[in-house]
């Protein structure tokens, strides 16, 4: 009994262990035979240099598809980067380097969204064409600066009409300017030979409308004196934007300065030395015409003119003589209608304005026939015997100061202006029933204003009124009496030299008890 039990226990194990053997060979035969989709089946039998061979020209030409492979995906991707970075790069320049949105947030902004935003804010802006104001003062002036200085209008007591240093958006747009004129990409055609610098930076003006933005307009000189290249960008209160680039040609730009005279002739003789040093470097661009009223001293104008003409050898010169009382727009307006040439650039002018050769050049190129007009604002000068004191005046060369002690802008005088003669008929010139003094340039101005011409108004760092003692005649009408008494009052010193010169027996006083307490 017991052998049989023991017998059936072997032969249960031997059996549990065959099933088990049996078992792991069919594991170890599934999980180690080759697959029928691979390449390389298993040898059979002794393995030789052939087979090896093979199999390794079979390796060799698998990598060399997948190296062709990542060739090709090396390629597109540059050419993805390529056009992404031509893309970035053109968003760059519509931004102009200065991104008031973080690069992410510009990212995740639509292109067309972009687009769609800016020409909305470029339609509402006034950049080509000028809009439809309803007086004079819903116009907002330009200012106007250079490479080290910003020549602004004054707002109160505290700031001054020239500062020193530039303010950080006008560094940046004078950046972004150069940094598109000194594109690679420009430098490559014949046009764009040359490489700007800050040096070849002329001047800009600029202004902000507080529901629009911020407007620039800056030159930049070309390889010539006389050709000038512009760019106008515009900060809609979003990235910068650039709207135009062009090259300005000023060799063919004549200028007609306009002068209206009665009697004034040592302040017609200054102004003609002035006029010979500036204008005789202009090549014949520039040509005077001077409207005399009246028969009182004519002769002695005419003489100042023709030894002028002879010293210039220029024929540039044109004298109107009108015996009748003077009226400043009726002489600017004959002046103008005199003109039978070409669509001549007109600079109407008084006797005692000092202009530069600069100025000339502003007033060239913030004019433009049927789209511009300009209305420099000019630098009044204070009673020079106030400032530096009866004995120690300059000479006039030296009096050309722009500060708060020599001087103020004048942003309440339109008779300076700079516009093309075509522009000058078609608005109507000036209005020959208004003989208040002062009243007709306003009225010409305003016509401006309600038209679709564009008015540039900036701080001219090269036009100045030179102080003149004012006399105002007593039969004016009581308003232009009193606006003759307010601008003369304001010319003839600061609020501070005013102030010295009215509490002077204080201040005299105080020094005295001051010297005797020290003594």
């Amino acid at each position: 009994m017991l052998k049989r039990w023991s017998l059936a226990m072997v032969v249960r194990r031997g059996l549990m262990l065959m099933v088990t053997f049996c078992f792991v060979s069919l594991l170890y035969f599934l999980t180690c035979r080759p697959h029928g989709n691979q390449k390389h089946q298993m040898f059979k039998g002794p393995v030789d240099d052939t087979k090896y061979q093979t199999l390794l020209q079979e390796h060799e030409e698998q990598y060399h598809h997948y190296a062709t492979s990542l060739t090709k995906q090396i390629f597109q991707l540059k050419k993805a980067l390529q056009e992404r970075r031509r893309q970035l790069q053109k968003s760059l320049e519509q931004a102009a380097v200065m991104l008031p949105l973080k690069l992410e947030e510009l990212g995740q902004k639509r292109n067309s969204e972009l687009e769609v935003f800016f020409n909305r804010e470029l339609d509402c802006a006034e950049i080509h064409l000028g809009t439809n104001l309803p007086n004079e003062h819903a116009l907002v002036p330009f200012e106007t600066f250079t490479l080290h200085r910003v020549y602004q209008l004054e707002t109160g007591l505290a700031r001054h009409p020239v500062q020193r240093a530039l303010r950080n958006d006008l560094g940046g747009a004078l950046e972004a300017a150069l940094h598109i004129l000194n594109d690679p990409q420009k430098r490559d055609n014949s046009r764009y030979h040359r490489i700007y610098s800050p040096r070849d930076f002329f001047e800009g003006i600029f202004r902000t409308e507080q529901d629009k933005g911020t407007l620039y307009d800056l030159t930049f000189r070309e390889n010539t004196s006389l050709d000038f290249r512009r760019l106008l960008f515009f900060r809609p209160f979003a990235p910068l934007m650039k709207v135009t680039e062009e090259v300005i040609d000023t060799s063919n730009m004549l200028i007609n300065i306009i002068v209206p005279l009665a009697e004034k002739v040592d302040l017609f003789r200054q102004f003609m030395h002035n006029f010979r040093e500036v204008c005789i470097r202009q090549n014949e661009r520039v040509h005077l015409t001077v409207v005399f009223f009246g028969t009182h001293k004519m002769d002695e104008v005419r003489g100042i003119i023709d030894a002028t003409a002879r010293k210039m050898r220029s024929r540039n010169f044109t004298l109107i003589h009108l015996n009748e009382k003077f009226s400043r727009g009726r002489g600017l307006d004959m002046g103008a209608r005199a003109w039978k040439k070409s669509n001549v650039l007109l600079f109407f002018c008084d006797v005692d304005v000092h202009f530069t050769a600069e100025f000339l050049y502003s007033c060239r190129m913030n004019a433009q026939p049927g789209k511009r007009v300009f209305y420099p604002i000019l630098f009044n000068q204070y009673n020079p015997e106030v400032i530096y004191g009866e004995h120690n005046i300059p000479p006039v060369d030296k009096q050309l100061v722009i500060s708060k002690s020599t001087g103020f802008w004048h942003d309440f005088s339109f008779g300076m202006t700079c516009q093309y003669r075509s522009d000058f008929v078609n608005i109507g010139g000036f209005e020959s029933s208004i003989k208040s003094w002062g009243k007709e340039d306003l009225h010409l101005y305003r016509k401006y204003l309600h038209s679709n011409l564009m008015v540039v108004r900036a701080p001219s760092r090269g036009l100045f009124h030179m102080w003149h003692e004012k006399v105002c005649a007593e039969d004016l009408p009581t308003e232009s009496f009193k606006m003759c008494m307010q601008s003369k009052a304001m010319t003839e010193a600061s609020h501070s030299q005013i102030g010295e010169l009215l509490f002077h027996q204080e201040i005299d006083s105080h020094l005295h008890r001051h010297n005797l307490s020290d003594n």
